[in-house]
């Protein structure tokens, strides 16, 4: 039995209108005015909700050349270390609360991506309804931890994650006595072509964990008449089972251009629609990499022992899974190893 979740007055889950959100991203452009304005676009869009993501370069990575934190070929940000990436998009902390009144003014629900501890804090100091998990956090289970005792809602993205990647997540969230949780099923790759989006697996996601459950993707990919929003790379993201990510106008009769469009939106979901696929995608393995592991952030003699001030879960993934975290700390360093370095077990005494 599927319970529906709320933010804030508004349920979400089977038998509820679409819950449409609105993300942000980077798209403000370090301009706060402009960020105002597409919180407003997004209302005159036919939005419910808009989402913030909280996080510094500081929060996300470390200030490092080194290869493992540098971005590979095939993207326009080839050879651009993360960290320079992160501060260019990251949203300005002090805009946050200010943000979340213009939505609020607007009869908006305001809410934000953790990805750490601290953000958590803040966005607690900052009384959002809700939280948002993202595809790479996943795998961060004490992150998922931390917001799960909150017991605020949680929807949490499932892209690149397997089935019993998810299943942590999902039990690490309930563990925590939280269980307003809400999975969407996304595909990492941005726009996500049609015949790599398995929207089938959405009913499965529902029917395996017993939670509401929806779809994150781009606009450009869905088979449906979107009232164009005037900035680019916005994700919109529905948590009922039950319907599309849109509203579809009602209409008695079709002119013959508007019946080829309709003919064409049916071919596109039969593509969209799928399997039930927990297989990472040939779009998503490249992505795998940039998930968060556990790195030495500073550096540590042989026989000295590993402690939150020199081992952190930060992005890219070439070192241990965060989940591991736990048995690292108190153990002693195997060797000399240098800040930025991926921990491994190798490294670590037994």
């Amino acid at each position: 039995m599927i319970s529906p979740i709320r933010i804030n007055h508004c349920p979400l889950g089977p038998g509820h209108p679409t819950y449409l959100v609105a993300e942000i991203s980077a798209n403000h452009n370090h301009d706060f005015d402009q960020a105002v304005r597409i919180v407003q676009a997004a209302k005159k869009a036919g939005a419910d909700a808009i989402k913030l993501q909280s996080y510094t370069p500081d929060t996300m990575t470390i200030d490092s050349s080194k290869d493992y934190f540098l971005i590979g070929k095939g993207t326009i940000w080839e050879g651009r270390t993360l960290y320079d990436l992160y501060r260019e998009a990251f949203t300005p902390w002090e805009w946050q609360p200010r943000l979340k009144e213009v939505a609020r003014d607007l009869g908006m629900d305001c809410f934000s991506t953790p990805f750490d501890h601290t953000a958590v804090d803040f966005l607690e100091a900052m009384d959002v309804p809700a939280y948002k998990i993202a595809s790479f956090e996943v795998v961060d289970l004490p992150l998922i931890e931390r917001v799960a005792r909150t017991g605020k809602p949680i929807i949490m993205s499932t892209g690149m994650a397997t089935l019993s990647e998810i299943e942590e997540a999902v039990q690490t969230v309930r563990a925590a006595g939280n269980h307003q949780l809400a999975l969407l099923k996304c595909t990492s790759a941005y726009p996500a072509p049609p015949e790599a989006m398995n929207l089938r697996t959405i009913l499965h996601l529902a029917e395996t964990f017993e939670v509401a459950t929806g779809c994150q993707t781009t606009p450009s990919v869905l088979p449906c008449r979107w009232r164009p929003l005037p900035w680019e790379r916005v994700s919109l993201r529905s948590t009922s089972p039950s319907r599309g990510a849109c509203r579809a106008r009602p209409c008695l009769s079709l002119e013959p251009h508007e019946f080829k469009a309709m003919v064409e939106a049916v071919r596109v979901a039969e593509q969209a629609i799928g399997k039930v696929c927990y297989t990472v995608t040939e779009h998503e393995a490249a992505s795998r990499v940039f998930r968060r592991s556990l790195f030495v952030v500073r550096n540590v003699t042989a026989g000295e022992e590993f402690t939150t001030d020199n081992v952190c879960s930060i992005r890219p993934g070439h070192g241990l899974p965060p989940k591991y975290l736990s048995q690292v700390l108190g153990r002693r360093a195997v060797r000399d190893i240098e800040r930025g370095t991926p921990l491994r077990w190798e490294m670590v005494q037994s």
